[in-house]
């Protein structure tokens, strides 16, 4: 175990001497890792954030119009009863006198509604459903069972803005699904090419290396260590993109979002963001090392 890890211990400090040694082309190598790790990155915390802000977005509130003539204490008792429901959360009750000064302070219909002799609004139930009751069936049974009710005029169920919602998220997602897929193949390709660069330049020094024994493993770790370190850096370097980006709109995203009485904001990378990161990273450049090494090293014959 002692001489593995000194094995491995070695060939990690070998090839971080390799990358030391040029600094430029290892720069100028994790600054392509780091931009095709930061764009889908960015796009997924974007999605994660609108997420978030939206909250549960298949709980839909449900409004209730009861019929004119319907007394308010019937639609307290009603309201009473819906509490003890299973599956409802919260029961609002919006008398008609507040759905009226209501319309009246926001709506600019303010002084055709003062002209009409008596109030033409009815009374009204807001309905909020509880996480685990806001299916598409959980709702649809719900409003059949409301609108059964012979006080109620009307049950109004939104959801449209959740379907635009969750398939504009849905699309966010697939987008940053192919984007990853391409860069990653992308990364591959330059860590790939790199070692393979790096394998020709050593030729003459991994022939001498298998006639004197050395096995495919002992000539392959190094390059193997070498893609890693290429995969995290970039990885590193993608996290200070993606966090140096995010500050610099941020500003401006939570004006916009304030403006319009949202509270959005950009989420951080974070810590499990961070190790997602150099977990992909890592595992691209061990892989992209692995392919180069393992197709161009077996093609080196040493030579008496």
């Amino acid at each position: 175990m002692i001489g593995w890890l000194s094995r491995h211990l070695q060939a990690l400090v070998f090839a971080l001497g390799r990358l030391a040694r040029a600094p430029v082309a290892t720069l100028f190598t994790a600054v392509v890792i780091a931009i095709a790790l930061a764009l889908p990155a960015g796009f997924l915390l974007l999605t994660h954030s609108v997420r978030d802000v939206a909250g549960n977005a298949t709980t839909v509130d449900l409004t209730v119009y009861f019929k004119r003539e319907v007394p308010l204490e019937s639609v307290q008792q009603l309201a009473a009863h819906l509490r003890q429901r299973n599956g409802i959360e919260s029961v609002a009750v919006i008398t008609a006198d507040d759905a009226l000064a209501l319309m009246r302070k926001d709506s600019s219909l303010a002084e055709a509604l003062g002209a009409l002799p008596d109030n033409p609004l009815p009374h009204a139930l807001s309905i909020h459903p509880a996480a685990d009751a806001s299916s598409s069936t959980s709702l649809g049974a719900l409003r059949q069972y409301l609108t059964a009710w012979p006080e109620v005029e009307l049950v109004q169920l939104d959801s449209d803005w959740v379907r635009r919602l969750d398939a504009i998220l849905l699309l966010m997602q697939r987008i940053t699904l192919g984007i990853g897929t391409l860069l990653g193949i992308g990364v591959l390709a330059v860590i790939g090419n790199t070692i393979r660069l790096e394998i020709n330049g050593r030729r003459q020094e991994i022939e001498i290396t298998q006639l004197v024994g050395g096995s495919a493993a002992f000539v392959r770790r190094p390059f193997l260590y070498t893609g890693a370190l290429y995969g995290l850096l970039g990885s590193l370097l993608a996290a200070g993109i993606v966090q140096t980006a995010g500050a610099l709109v941020a500003g401006p995203v939570n004006q916009l979002a304030r403006s319009y009485g949202s509270q959005f904001a950009l989420q951080p990378l974070g810590v499990q963001g961070l190790g997602l990161m150099l977990g992909v990273g890592g595992v691209l450049g061990l892989a992209g090392a692995w392919l180069a090494a393992a197709r161009h090293i077996s093609r080196l014959q040493p030579r008496a």
